[in-house]
């Protein structure tokens, strides 16, 4: 049965009726990269990702076929886009029950086959058991699929499945890549680009990352990713992708699981939902002029083991990020026109430029050149750390991670890691990876999403995970990683650590200033387990105060804080109370004023933090 397809502009109007309101808000006006990074921000915030395990049951909401021959009434046959024909009666079909580790030939059973191979991230959570792109199969032909790309396949076949697709020699039209891709029935060609498309947005910010072709030998790289976080794949596979996308429209299949998906994940794919974003995003044609170069490099906070840069922006409008070099070396890049280069070392002499890039990845010259010698010590913690760990009764586990470091932290570089026991040895699985940033003087929690505390909900913590770092039983030893070292470790790493870690919450105490790599109880106070009290607040005592670079007034004050200085700059202002609860909130609070309003404030002490600066004050 041929599956029923909608013009471009019906398909917008009816997905648009299944968004949840003010789901995409901030998106309107926006186009090219900016739009896609905005996307980003909207689809990363609040997912819930489950355990790899967790997806088989899930297939039985998500990948019914319903649209082909078996209507509306299957609840047991799965749709596999793999073995599917759509003209006529598949040649085998498949429930959930006949999962399967490996296969011979077809029709033998399925498994969950990673459209975006697990190759490409290392196989490391949220990525390896997102929905979106982690789909039933046909064992054997995700077997022979291996790690190769989807593509067009040229005369030399190497395989042909029972519903034509088939494995080839690549003919992507400007593609250097001579090797193996498989390439789809054109029926699923835009399915297959919508969801390499999501990949290239959820997980912008980590694409550099990942495993992506590195133009050593490009003939023989099986990865189209290109390194880049905005554009993200060779230039001749994003024009496939493109262009199977226009070929082959949002189905009601694609409706129908993006928003069963968003029932289980708490995302949404965009391309489902507004197919013109992705011509809007990557119709563009960039010019082969380099930008201006960015001037006015200037150190405007130095520390022992961070400093803070800033510069005026390049004056060509087709910019879209900015390169920081260390010594010459490339080590961080932004969006902005200010960054915290961290992880320094104290008393060290180190050099600093910056360089603008252009939407065709054209670089300008180095900007001025800053020296910054680190210094001896300070009060900022060295790194983040971890502040909170509950044990608790079934799946209420959590662990809560605080930033004392004295400047905002991108968290795409930290990780989260888990130590089993085998019956032989001890080991580590692939870890949990972070992303987004933390401001200073923040606390955020990771839980694990069927936790049920009394005094904590899922909507409250940054990270919600059933990843296998989450399902810790009190005899594991867990860490924060930096990259591949570690920051701060909980337990001792091969040994069973059930003495000290099993049902019961560690508070660590106000008086640690700094992560260790060395688990010391001491540090901790211990609570029975299922204490949650204050879980991902900072209380007064926790809080490094700003310095003087706003003066607030009257202090105590009646109706309105007023506040002097530069303040045209600043982003958000909160209220803090003295547990660390965020009172109120505010965007660009000083676009058209220069006071907080504190009418609303029951008499007694309180915080106002201004971006990552706090200031004590009085509501009499």
């Amino acid at each position: 049965m041929k599956k029923l397809l909608f013009p471009i502009l019906f398909i917008s109007i009816f997905a648009s009726a299944q968004i949840p309101t003010g789901y995409y808000d901030g998106t309107a006006g926006l186009s090219g990269y900016a739009l896609k990074s905005k996307i980003h921000d909207i689809i990363s915030e609040k997912n819930i990702n489950w355990h790899y395990g967790d997806l088989t049951n899930y297939y039985n909401q998500t990948d019914l076929d319903k649209y082909y021959d078996h209507g509306a009434s299957n609840t047991t046959i799965l749709l596999d886009m793999y073995s599917e024909i759509p003209t006529g009666p598949d040649s085998y079909e498949y429930t959930t029950a006949n999962i399967i580790g490996s296969a011979s030939a077809e029709g033998q059973g399925w498994n969950r086959e990673h459209m975006m191979p697990q190759s490409t991230f290392y196989s490391n959570y949220p990525m390896y058991s997102d929905l979106f792109y982690v789909v039933p199969t046909d064992a054997r032909i995700n077997q022979l699929r291996s790690n190769y790309p989807y593509g067009v396949a040229g005369t030399t076949t190497f395989y042909t499945f029972t519903n034509t697709s088939r494995i080839g020699n690549s003919v992507i039209p400007g593609s250097s890549y001579t090797g193996r891709v498989y390439e789809p029935i054109n029926e699923f060609k835009g399915d297959v680009a919508r969801s390499l498309l999501y990949f290239a947005v959820r997980y912008e910010g980590k694409l550099g990352t990942f495993n992506f072709n590195n133009n050593t030998n490009p003939a023989s790289d099986t990865n189209p990713l290109d390194g880049t976080e905005e554009r993200a794949f060779d230039p001749a596979y994003l024009t496939m992708l493109l262009q199977w996308h226009s070929q082959d429209p949002v189905s009601q299949k694609e409706i129908d699981r993006n928003n069963a998906v968003y029932a289980i994940q708490k995302n949404r794919n965009p391309f489902i939902d507004n197919p013109s974003w992705v011509t809007a995003i990557w119709g563009q044609t960039p010019d082969a002029v380099a930008p201006q170069t960015p001037a006015n490099l200037t150190v405007t906070q130095n520390s022992a083991y961070f400093t803070t840069l800033s510069w005026s922006p390049s004056t060509s409008t087709d910019v879209i990020g900015y390169k920081i070099y260390q010594n010459g070396t490339l080590v961080a890049s932004t969006k902005g026109t200010s960054i915290s280069v961290d992880h320094l070392t104290p008393s060290t002499a180190y050099q600093f430029t910056v360089k603008a890039y252009d939407n065709g990845y054209l670089t300008s010259s180095d900007s001025n050149i800053v020296n910054v010698t680190t210094l001896a010590t300070d009060v900022y913690a060295k790194d983040l750390m971890v502040t909170k760990y509950l044990e608790g009764t079934a799946n209420n586990k959590a662990i809560e991670i605080t930033n004392k470091t004295g400047h905002a932290v991108n968290l795409s570089d930290y990780r989260l890691s888990i130590q089993f026991y085998s019956g032989t040895n001890y080991y580590f699985v692939d870890p949990y990876e972070l992303e987004g940033t933390v401001q200073n003087n923040e606390t955020f929690v990771i839980l694990n999403p069927a936790a049920n505390f009394s005094c904590y909900t899922i909507n409250q913590a940054k990270f919600v995970t059933a990843a296998p770092q989450m399902t810790f039983s009190g005899s594991n030893y867990i860490e924060l990683r930096y990259k591949s070292s570690t920051v701060d470790g909980i337990g001792v790493s091969g040994q069973s650590n059930t003495s000290t870690l099993a049902n019961v919450s560690l508070y660590r105490k106000n008086s640690v200033t700094h992560p260790t790599t060395a688990f010391n109880i001491s540090e901790w106070d211990s609570y029975a387990n299922d204490y949650c009290q204050n879980l991902g607040t900072l209380s007064a005592s926790d809080i490094i105060l700003a310095d003087k670079d706003f003066k607030i007034y009257p202090n105590p004050v009646n109706e309105s804080i007023c506040v002097k200085g530069n303040i045209s700059n600043i982003k958000t202002a909160e209220i803090i109370d003295l547990s660390g609860k965020m009172i109120y909130s505010e965007k660009n609070p000083f676009k058209n004023k220069k006071n907080i309003s504190v009418q609303h404030l029951s008499t007694g002490n309180y915080l106002l933090k201004l971006d990552d600066k706090i200031y004590p004050f009085i509501k009499k």
